[in-house]
């Protein structure tokens, strides 16, 4: 499967990311593996995060910003409490 058929949801969740809080109907934007949808992305968890919807810490939020514009945005997810962001696969 190539990389673009890969499309990424940003959740909101408790604080153990169990998978019961994530709620697809509350949080049903998709982001597909794109420059521009990777931007579009990271506004939405800098906006959750201004908004103290989610948090994360200072000194973690480059490592979040570069995971989600270059690496893996799910492994960004380690560094943000009360969110989340998931890979789906897309055909």
């Amino acid at each position: 499967m190539s990389k673009d058929a890969v499309a990424f949801v940003f959740f909101n969740c408790d604080e153990y990311k169990s998978e019961n809080s994530m709620n697809i109907f509350y949080n049903h934007t998709v982001f597909k593996n794109m420059k521009g949808s990777r931007k579009a992305l990271l506004k939405k968890v800098k906006d959750e995060a201004e908004e103290k919807r989610i948090q994360i810490a200072s000194e973690n939020f480059s490592k979040v910003e570069k995971l989600i514009l270059e690496g893996d945005p799910a492994e960004a997810s380690q560094y943000i409490q009360f969110g989340a962001i998931k890979a789906f696969d897309c055909f």
